[in-house]
């Protein structure tokens, strides 16, 4: 067989089997500042593309299928030309908005509670989990209908949240409340809540599910929690203003971004070995390290600088920055395609 036949032949054998060839990875940037979503390639470390999507969008979160990005803000741009009812009724309250990855457009807007931060998504997709920090409540969205189905009472100023690897329960960050709540997501309740320490931002989960994890903002610290006692069992020193962590898909290691503050930005990420629960290298960034994520392979490391506008990647095997993008103002949460 010729190469020409050679290459039809297999063009036709991907037709009807199915397959595709796979969608190129992109990261999602929520810029705080500048009420845009920047999108990085993930091949290239280049911006690809800037998204209006309303005031301060703070956090972003792809869903797991990668078909959609999901990002918190405070509502539109502007009210001015609305009519009665509607999106003017949404004023006092916050939404999260669907970016289409692929196309880049916003696709739905769904109202949520005040004062949104995080949002994150169940491993099947089918919600999203919603911190009001405005009201002590989390909004969970149907991601299908886009709308909300429930809202649960938590502790003081809920911030970070992430889901545990089985789906079961959601770990919410309480800032002003010194504790995490415990969300059973079957029951959408609040079933418990952990004393962690000052400040706790994010919250997170080594992907075995043995360990989760809280940043103490005000502490300077990270805290271990283990998940089956619900306690902290162990915290660790870390940078000043700790904020975002992430862990890698081994489960050995954890990111943990240095955000400082805007007298004093922090421009480091403390790299843990979770068996060993010691800091084993710390990583210059960029000033105010504050989001982080890891890719599927876990090959690199995704940091927001707050005070730099720009997004630090970090190759996880040496721990090294690797490249350095501009993004738009207040870079917050990210996300990374899975």
């Amino acid at each position: 067989m010729n190469s020409g036949l050679r290459a039809f032949a297999t063009a036709a054998m991907v037709a009807a089997t199915g397959l595709a060839l796979a969608a190129p990875d992109k990261v999602f940037v929520a810029d705080e500042g500048a009420g845009t979503v920047s999108v990085l390639d993930a091949a290239s470390f280049k911006k690809i593309a800037a998204v209006p999507v309303g005031r301060e969008p703070h956090n972003v979160q792809v869903a797991p299928d990668g078909k959609l990005a999901w990002v918190t803000n405070n509502g539109e741009q502007t009210m001015q030309g609305m009519g009665k009812g509607g999106h003017a009724a949404m004023k006092a309250g916050g939404e999260v908005w669907a970016i289409d990855t692929a196309s880049h457009a916003v696709v739905a807007k769904v109202p949520v509670g005040r004062h949104p931060a995080h949002v994150v998504l169940t491993p099947d997709g089918r919600f999203a989990y919603v911190t009001n920090g405005g009201e002590d409540t989390v909004s969970v969205v149907d991601t299908g209908a886009r709308n909300v189905v429930a809202t649960i009472a938590v502790g003081a100023y809920p911030h970070g949240i992430r889901i545990s690897p089985d789906g079961k329960e959601a770990y919410v960050a309480n800032l002003k409340g010194g504790t995490v709540s415990v969300i059973d997501t079957a029951a959408r309740k609040e079933v418990a809540q952990i004393p962690v320490g000052k400040g706790p931002a994010q919250t997170g989960f080594a992907p075995d599910g043995r360990l989760a994890f809280v940043s103490l903002s005000q502490e300077n610290k990270v805290a271990l929690i283990d998940p089956a006692a619900r306690k902290v069992v162990k915290t660790i020193a870390v940078g000043t203003v700790p904020i975002q962590v992430y862990a890698t898909p081994d489960s050995k290691t954890l990111f943990v971004a240095n955000q400082g503050t805007k007298q004093k930005p922090g421009k480091t990420v403390s790299v843990i070995n979770l068996p060993d629960a010691k800091v084993v290298k710390t990583v210059q960034t960029g000033p105010g390290a504050h989001g982080v994520v890891v890719d599927r392979e876990g090959r690199y490391a995704y940091v927001s600088n707050i005070y730099e506008n720009s997004v630090s990647v970090l190759d996880v095997k040496s721990a090294k920055v690797v490249a350095n993008v501009r993004v738009g103002e207040g870079p917050n949460g990210i996300s990374v395609t899975p």
